[in-house]
């Protein structure tokens, strides 16, 4: 049966009460418009779950001819160590950038450690999440990459620490590292998330690719246990939708948007809010008009029965403690009721061994979200953009991100309005916001999430060949671009000699001192994973 809704302004924490009353209260409410949505799905089919272009691109990511081996540009005693930060995917840039970074200044690069001390709480190790081996092996023809520093002279070498600029370009990098690391022989750079400039040379991003897309793989049970569930969700229903809400406390807090939630909701988002001093006083009406605000379960589940998808469709969860909790989930479900998440296709035996360990649990969902037929985001984090890339790169596997500035005025306005028309204006606002080939200008964007340097356009001869979808930029490209989710805080150099494992606690870095308390996680961390 089709579901009724009487459509009213209601604050999206108060839609399951609604859902509860009888029909006749709700289609006969004075001034209402009814909701009947359609249990079924669109007619558009499969072109609702794929794309019909797709298998006209193919990713492409083998270095030029001009591309020089490690071995005839890696330098003798040039050894660079990264510490990167925030979560999984937060770190999983600066693992890529790191190999990049190790390239430009012709240097061995020292695998990287991963940040186990900040907001996520995770002690892994970069082994512990991925697998080292393949990461070593995998990129020996572009970058030499180590275990560990070995011993100069018999004893361990003291790395010089600094920290570069975000968006550093190869000149940067040239003008700032290289002469310490020529002077000190080992550098760390530490906090090294988006510390490389999102536009380089076409080599350089095909490298990053490699290392995104075919480098830098799981460990094999996080991989087991991630495919075992997308074995499940496939034994349920075929196909599925893989949904990141991102409706946690923090990342609501962090927005300054107003849910619905009355009087508590200000009080107790206002409270997180004040935890970040850098942040300026929430304007809730200006940041919902800019797009700036995530939808709301609720919304999210319009969306998506707007654009076609059927009440039969199931759905897999990536989420943290969604703020209001079941009370909140209760509209998604209601139009999605085949919901399911990690917790509820496995067993408290087979989570166990990832449980204590927030990068882990990220790492299975990352998983299942690749493995997905449609990936939904309700963010721009680093997780989101992270795998939208991906799906791009491994055939434009459907990728779905709401057009926020567009489908928040939408939502304010549904109450004037019946179904066919909000579910029409949804899929026209949504047109260029669903994972197509060529949905933005060449040269714009966020690179991870738009790696177009690494997708070419199939050629219609036989050979098979493929031609570069955008044309080659020589050296390195201006303009970056500079998405919502990236900060251009100056943070500023420093040079300290600690012995290798030091404890580096006691760093004289003025972005430590943003945050009130040792649990709060830095501004930039919010969006994170």
């Amino acid at each position: 049966m089709p579901i009724l809704f009487a459509v009213f302004p209601l604050p999206p924490f108060c839609f399951a009460e609604q859902l509860n009353k009888p029909a006749e209260l709700r289609r006969n409410l004075v001034g209402t418009v009814d909701f009947t949505v359609p249990s079924g799905g669109s007619r558009l089919g499969e072109e609702l779950w794929t794309s019909k272009t797709a298998h006209h691109f193919v990713g492409c990511s083998d270095a030029t001819k001009e591309f020089a081996d490690a071995k005839a540009v890696t330098e003798s005693n040039r050894y660079l160590m990264i510490a990167t930060s925030g979560g999984l995917n937060q770190q999983r840039t600066g693992i890529i950038d790191a190999v990049v970074a190790a390239r430009i200044l012709n240097a061995t690069l020292v695998i990287p450690k991963l940040d186990q001390a900040s907001f996520w709480n995770d002690a892994s190790d970069f082994g512990e999440i991925f697998d080292a081996d393949s990461f070593i092996s995998s990129l020996a023809n572009d970058v030499k990459i180590i275990r560990q520093v070995p011993d100069i002279n018999g004893k361990t070498p003291f790395p010089y620490k600094m920290r570069v600029p975000r968006k550093c370009t190869p000149k940067c990098y040239e003008n700032r590292v290289l002469p310490a690391l020529l002077k000190k022989h080992v550098v760390q750079l530490t906090k090294f998330d988006y510390r490389v400039s999102n536009r380089l040379e076409t080599d350089l991003q095909k490298l990053r690719c490699r290392v995104n897309y075919h480098a830098l793989k799981f460990t094999d049970p996080i991989l087991e246990m991630g495919r075992l569930l997308v074995q499940r969700m496939r034994a349920k229903s075929g196909r599925f939708i893989a949904l990141h809400l991102r409706f946690e406390p923090d990342m609501l807090a962090f927005s300054g948007c107003y849910f619905g939630g009355g009087e508590i909701e200000r009080r107790e988002l206002g409270a997180i809010r004040k935890r970040w001093n850098t942040l300026h006083e929430s304007n809730p009406d200006r940041e919902r008009r800019h797009g700036k605000c995530p939808l709301t379960p609720e919304e999210v589940g319009f969306m998506l029965r707007a654009l076609g998808f059927g009440k039969d469709v199931h759905l897999y969860v990536a989420s943290g403690d969604v703020y209001g909790g079941e009370e909140t989930l209760a509209p998604l479900k209601a139009l999605f009721p085949n919901f399911h998440s990690k917790e509820t296709l496995s067993s408290k035996e087979e989570l166990a061994p990832f449980l204590p360990f927030s990068s882990r649990m990220a790492a299975l969902d990352y998983v299942v979200c690749d493995g997905s037929d449609v990936f939904v985001t309700n963010n721009n984090g680093n997780m989101a953009r992270m795998l939208a890339g991906r799906r791009r790169y491994f055939g434009h596997k459907r990728t779905i991100r709401p057009n926020s500035k567009k489908l928040s005025s939408l939502f304010l306005n549904r109450t004037s309005m019946s179904w066919d028309t909000f579910a029409s204006k949804v899929q026209m606002y949504q047109k260029g916001f669903m994972g197509e080939p060529n949905e933005i200008k060449p040269g714009k964007g966020e690179f991870h999430e738009h790696p177009m340097d690494c997708i070419c356009a199939r050629t219609k001869r036989r050979t098979g060949h493929s031609k570069p979808n955008l044309s080659n930029r020589a050296g390195e490209a201006p303009g970056n671009h500079t998405s919502d989710a990236e900060f251009d805080w100056s943070d500023l150099d420093y040079g300290e000699n600690t012995p290798l494992g030091g404890d580096s606690s006691n760093e004289t870095d003025p972005d430590y001192g943003r945050i009130a308390g040792p649990d709060i996680p830095e501004l930039e961390d919010i969006l994170s994973d």
